[in-house]
């Protein structure tokens, strides 16, 4: 991810079907929100949930950071089987 010259050492990360990805954007006041991307499926039956947080970060890092821990928090939680 570039941003202004600057790339986030983040890339995307699989977790079973689903490809998780950190998109942060910056803020007018100059800070970042944390924003991710959760796709899943091909072609016609692809998925794509995007999220976006209400906290801002100081940093496009912190931000990504951040994205990336809840996205993974996601699909952990989506795709534990619960007991019945």
């Amino acid at each position: 991810m570039i941003h202004n010259n600057k790339i986030s050492t983040l890339s995307p990360v699989t977790i079973g079907k689903y490809r998780i990805a950190a998109c942060p954007r910056p803020l007018v006041s100059g800070r970042f929100v944390a924003q991710v991307s959760i796709a899943s499926g091909r072609g016609s039956a692809s998925t794509d949930r995007v999220m976006r947080f209400h906290d801002d970060f100081p940093t496009l890092d912190a931000a990504a950071h951040y994205a990336m821990a809840q996205g993974i928090d996601w699909v952990h939680a989506t795709t534990t089987t619960r007991p019945q």
